[in-house]
C-alpha cells in the first residue's frame, strides 16, 4: 500500500494493492473503520464526507476493476498473437457495451447526497457515464468499425492492428482524469464513487452488467462462427459493437461544459440527482438482469432502492438541523454580537461630534453607516433562508420517501446551499474576537 499527499489540505491517498472484488470491498471497509478510529486516538477527525469544504477538493474512490481466467491471466491485457489480441478486444468491448446499456445502473450504484456535491465539481467526473480509452486504442477500434468486408482473412487481421496491437502501458493510457470510467493499461478505472462508501455496491452492478455483455457477445461469436471462420467471427462481432457504443467514448475533457451539450446531443443522461439516479434500480430491464444472473432478487433490489432514498432523506434532514442549530445557537449571535459593536462605534461617533465637537472626515458616517446596514443584511439573509428551510421540513414531514427526496434535492438543497454561502459571507467580514467557530483558513490553512 502506498500513501501520498493529495490536492486539499490534509487530504491523503490510499492505494491498495489489486486483490480479488470481495476481498477488496471487504478491506476497503476495514480501513475506513481505522482510519475514523486511529484519527480520534489522536484527537483528530477523519472526514470520509465527499466534499466537506466548499471551494476546497473533495474525496472519492477509484475502483479499478479487470477479470481474469481461472489461470490468473489478465483478460485486458493485450496478447502476443493476433488471437491473443481477438480475445482481448472480444474482452474490451464487452465492457463498453456494458457501460453503453447499463450506464444507468453505474450511476444509481454511486448515488448518495454526498457524491451530490462532487460529481461535476470540477475536481471529479460529472454524473454522465462515458469511457475513456486512449487515442491509440480508439484508433485500433475505429479502424475495425470502418473496415467491414465480406470475407476477413489473416491478412486483413494484421491491416486492421490486431496482429500488432502494442503494448498499452498505463503511461500511455491514463492521460485523462476527468473520465469517469477510463481505460488505464490493463484495467478500468470508476472514477466517481464517493469516498464514503461501500464499494461493494459499484462492484457488485460492474461484475454483474459486463457478465451480461460477456454472454452476449459470447452466443453472438458462435453464431456467426456457424457460417465463417472463428476470428472473422469474433472481428465482426467486437465492429458491430464498436459502432453501437460510440456514443459512450469521450477523449476530451469530462469537466467542460462543451461535453455537458455533447453529450445531450448523444442522448447520454446527466442524472445529478441521487433520487433520480436511484430509480435505476427499480426498472423492470434492471430488476429482471439481477435475478437472472442470481445476484439480487427483485425483492432485494426494491428494499435497496427504499433503503437508500431514506438514507438520503435522513441524511439532508440531519445535516438542516445541524446548519439550524448552528446558525441560531452560533452563527447568528456572533453577527448580532458584532452588529452590536458597530451600532455602539457609531452612536458614540455620533455623540462624540454633537457633545465634544469631535471632527469627523467626510464619509465616516456613511462608511459606518454602510457597513452595519451590509452586517444586517447578511444577518437577515441568514435568517430568512434558516426559517424557509425550517418550514419546508414541516412542510413534507408527511410526503413519501420519494416524494420527500424530489423536494430535498429541489428545494432544501438550494435553501442549505443559499444559507452557507451567506454564512461565508459573515464569517469573512466579523472579526475573530466575536466569531467562535473555527474558520476555513483556521481549519485547512492554519497549522
Amino acid at each position: 500500500m502506498t500513501r501520498h499527499n493529495e490536492v486539499a489540505p490534509h487530504q491523503y491517498e490510499f492505494a491498495p494493492i489489486f486483490e480479488e472484488s470481495n476481498l477488496a470491498s471487504d478491506h476497503n471497509q476495514l480501513l475506513m473503520d481505522l482510519m475514523k478510529k486511529i484519527a480520534i486516538r489522536h484527537d483528530l477527525v477523519c472526514l470520509l464526507h465527499e466534499k466537506p469544504f466548499a471551494g476546497v477538493n473533495g474525496s472519492g474512490k477509484h475502483l479499478n476493476w479487470s477479470l481474469a481466467d481461472d489461470l490468473g491471466n489478465n483478460l485486458l491485457n493485450p496478447g502476443e498473437t493476433p488471437e491473443d489480441n481477438l480475445q482481448f478486444l472480444a474482452v474490451l468491448v464487452s465492457v463498453l457495451r456494458a457501460v453503453c446499456l447499463h450506464g444507468d445502473l453505474l450511476r444509481a450504484s454511486v448515488a448518495l447526497a454526498g457524491n451530490e456535491h462532487r460529481l461535476g465539481a470540477n475536481e471529479a467526473p460529472p454524473a454522465i457515464i462515458s469511457v475513456f480509452l486512449g487515442e491509440q486504442l480508439s484508433k485500433i477500434l475505429d479502424m475495425i468499425a470502418k473496415g467491414s468486408k465480406g470475407k476477413v482473412t489473416k491478412k486483413d487481421i494484421i491491416d486492421f492492428g490486431v496482429m500488432h496491437l502494442p503494448k498499452l502501458n498505463k503511461d500511455l493510457t491514463d492521460r485523462n482524469r476527468t473520465s469517469p470510467f477510463a481505460f488505464t493499461g490493463n484495467k478500468f478505472e470508476f472514477r466517481a464513487v464517493g469516498s464514503s462508501q461501500n464499494i461493494g455496491t459499484p462492484i457488485a452492478v460492474i461484475n454483474t452488467i459486463i457478465a451480461e455483455s460477456l454472454e452476449y457477445v459470447a452466443l453472438n461469436i458462435k453464431k456467426e462462427a456457424k457460417s465463417k471462420d472463428f476470428n472473422s467471427a469474433v472481428l465482426k462481432v467486437v465492429a458491430k459493437i464498436v459502432k453501437d457504443t460510440k456514443k459512450i467514448r469521450f477523449e476530451g475533457n469530462n469537466y467542460s461544459e462543451g461535453w455537458v451539450k455533447e453529450a445531450k446531443k448523444r442522448g447520454l443522461p446527466n442524472v445529478s440527482s441521487t433520487p433520480e439516479a436511484l430509480l435505476a434500480l427499480i426498472k423492470k430491464d434492471n430488476l429482471n438482469l439481477f435475478k437472472d444472473y442470481k445476484v439480487f432478487s427483485p425483492e432485494e433490489l426494491i428494499a435497496r432502492y427504499h433503503i437508500w432514498i431514506h438514507l438520503y432523506n435522513l441524511t439532508l434532514e440531519i445535516e438542516a438541523n445541524t446548519l439550524n442549530e448552528m446558525v441560531n445557537a452560533s452563527i447568528v449571535p456572533f453577527g448580532l454580537e458584532y452588529q452590536n459593536m458597530l451600532a455602539s462605534i457609531l452612536t458614540q461617533l455620533v455623540n462624540l461630534k454633537k457633545q465634544a465637537k469631535l471632527k469627523v472626515e467626510n464619509g465616516v458616517f456613511e462608511d459606518q453607516k454602510m457597513h452595519l446596514a451590509d452586517i444586517s443584511s447578511k444577518i437577515l439573509y441568514v435568517r430568512r433562508n434558516t426559517k424557509k428551510m425550517m418550514a419546508l421540513l414541516d412542510r413534507v414531514k408527511n410526503y413519501s420517501d420519494d416524494k420527500k427526496a424530489s423536494a430535498y434535492f429541489k428545494e432544501l438543497k438550494p435553501l442549505m446551499e443559499h444559507i452557507r454561502r451567506h454564512v461565508d459571507d459573515l464569517e469573512r467580514v466579523v472579526s475573530d474576537e466575536h466569531w467562535d467557530l473555527p474558520k476555513y483558513r483556521e481549519m485547512l490553512f492554519v497549522k
